[in-house]
């Protein structure tokens, strides 16, 4: 029965010996699997960057043109604002003189 376990104990030895001799190989090839998915990564995470810098460049344009668009809207209101105040302006002004000549012509 000694020799059995002994024979039992060789047996699982040798397969200890066997995974541990191909250890060396696995952890090249895991080696070699992280150093490609680095690059990997490495150019992704360029090309993530490339897209956003093309996503800010093309948002920065929108928001310019809007920017104007938005200007030409506001100074298109302050022109009506403005031409509006000087009929407002002449009008009172032809208001005062009116009265002034009124007053006069009571004297």
């Amino acid at each position: 029965m000694a020799t059995q376990t002994l024979a039992a104990r060789v047996d699982r030895l040798e397969q200890r010996v066997t995974l541990l001799e191909e250890m060396p190989a696995r952890v090249d090839a895991l080696t070699l699997q992280v150093s490609q998915l680095r690059v990997e990564m490495r150019g992704e995470c360029s090309a993530v960057r490339d897209e956003i810098r093309a996503g800010d460049e093309e948002t920065r344009r929108v928001l310019r043109e809007e920017i104007r668009a938005g200007d030409e809207r506001v100074m298109g209101q302050v022109r009506v604002l403005h031409e509006e105040l000087i009929s407002r302006l002449a009008l009172i002004q032809k208001n005062t003189q009116r009265r002034a000549s009124r007053r006069r012509a009571k004297r």
